[in-house]
């Protein structure tokens, strides 16, 4: 994994731009290029600062950017941050993901020294919800009605992983 880069632009265009995954990410529109290219020009992956870091799912062997994993909703007080991980859905089933939320979970609790992370899933998402579980992560509740996404509403499962 790897912080943001300029040239991720066109592969960034092409993630926020999927409709598909608009439902767990909140944008509700499509994104400019031009739009994307400021936020990489101003990207400042400075946690403290900015209270969210996004990296890229790289593969070793090539460096082509395969997904992205976000640490959101930093809360320096009480020692925790949200989680969220995206893989293109030509790397999916390669366990990518499953590599990426090791290295993070291991990031977290050794480098940064968060007490825990969170995660928002929608409940019809069971591949990354086992995925969650089997990294330690336990169900802490049900959120219903949490996604508005068009005439669709999804309920989502809160899961937290505690590190402490």
């Amino acid at each position: 994994m790897r912080s943001l880069e300029a040239t991720d632009l066109d592969v960034l265009y092409r993630w926020e731009n999927d409709a598909r995954l608009w439902t767990v990410s909140n944008i509700m529109s499509p994104s400019p290029k031009s739009y994307l290219w400021q936020y990489l020009q101003n990207y400042d992956s400075d946690l403290y600062n900015t209270r969210q870091l996004r990296l890229m799912i790289t593969l070793t062997m090539t460096g082509e950017p395969v997904g992205t994993v976000d640490l959101t909703n930093f809360d320096p007080f009480n020692n925790r941050a949200e989680f969220g991980i995206m893989i293109d859905r030509s790397h999916e089933g390669k366990g990518l993901g499953d590599a990426a939320l090791s290295l993070t979970i291991d990031y977290v609790r050794d480098y940064l020294g968060l007490s825990q992370i969170y995660a928002l899933v929608p409940v019809s998402n069971t591949v990354c919800i086992a995925m969650l579980k089997k990294h330690g992560f336990a169900t802490a509740g049900i959120l219903k009605q949490w996604i508005n996404h068009g005439a669709e509403v999804h309920d989502v499962e809160m899961m937290q992983l505690l590190l402490r």
